[in-house]
């Protein structure tokens, strides 16, 4: 183990559910069986850790947070039918960030760093320069048009590969020849498009002809009548 200072500067996160959108009944699921340390798993788009509880404290970061955050374990204790302690075990739950499919990590036991003690998956980081955790976060991942950060609208549109997909809305005096969509994989188009605050209209343009965003469902009438996507931005 190394002392805790190896990565610089630190900031404690406390609480093992600290994500603010986190689904609870997922999350509930997601523990329900769970009856002490096992190996770290995925869980639709949440992954499980645990520790055993004969540490004073249980900590872990992350390299998608460049190792900068401590995320604190909390205790979990199940009972049994009679109320009597069955199995005493730390946890933490992590919401992973959308685009990430896999990620390193270390823990935090009793001030020390280590790798993972019941997660068999290492990797070598050069950035860290030490051998560290792993973890296999491969699923399916629901592309929508929605609102990244920096002040910006990710525009999502699915079909046919190979079509030249322009942008228009209010937001262009519905001119659809600015801006185009990028194919960044096979019938997957998207455009980060920076917008002010307010609430704007938009549709799809392939050739002539205008489409509604199928992942949006929010709908609205053009100005020349005809059907068009709304989102609004923060």
């Amino acid at each position: 183990m190394a002392s805790l200072g190896i990565f610089g500067q630190t900031q404690l996160t406390a609480g093992s559910l600290d994500s603010a959108d986190r689904d609870e009944a997922e999350i509930d699921l997601a523990l329900m069986g769970v009856t002490g340390p096992t190996a770290p798993f995925l869980s639709g788009d949440y992954v499980v850790f645990t520790a055993d509880s004969n540490a004073r404290y249980v900590g872990l970061a992350f390299d998608f947070e460049n190792y900068r955050h401590i995320h604190k374990y909390e205790l979990k204790t199940n009972y049994d039918e009679e109320y009597n302690v069955a199995s005493k075990f730390y946890v933490y739950v992590l919401k992973l960030p959308k685009d990430v499919q896999s990620f390193n990590y270390r823990m935090v036991i009793d001030g020390l760093w280590t790798t993972d003690p019941v997660n068999p998956e290492k990797n070598y980081s050069p950035e860290a320069q030490l051998i560290v955790s792993h973890v296999n976060a491969r699923r399916e991942i629901v592309r929508i048009t929605e609102n990244v950060p920096a002040g910006k609208v990710r525009f999502i549109y699915k079909g046919k590969s190979g079509q030249k997909v322009r942008l228009g809305g209010s937001f262009t005096n519905w001119d659809s020849w600015i801006y185009e969509l990028t194919e960044v994989q096979p019938g997957l188009y998207m455009l980060d498009l920076p917008l002010p605050p307010g609430t704007y209209e938009y549709a799809y343009y392939i050739g002539m002809n205008s489409y509604v965003d199928t992942s949006n469902p929010q709908r609205v009438w053009s100005a020349d009548g005809k059907a068009a996507s709304q989102i609004t931005v923060n």
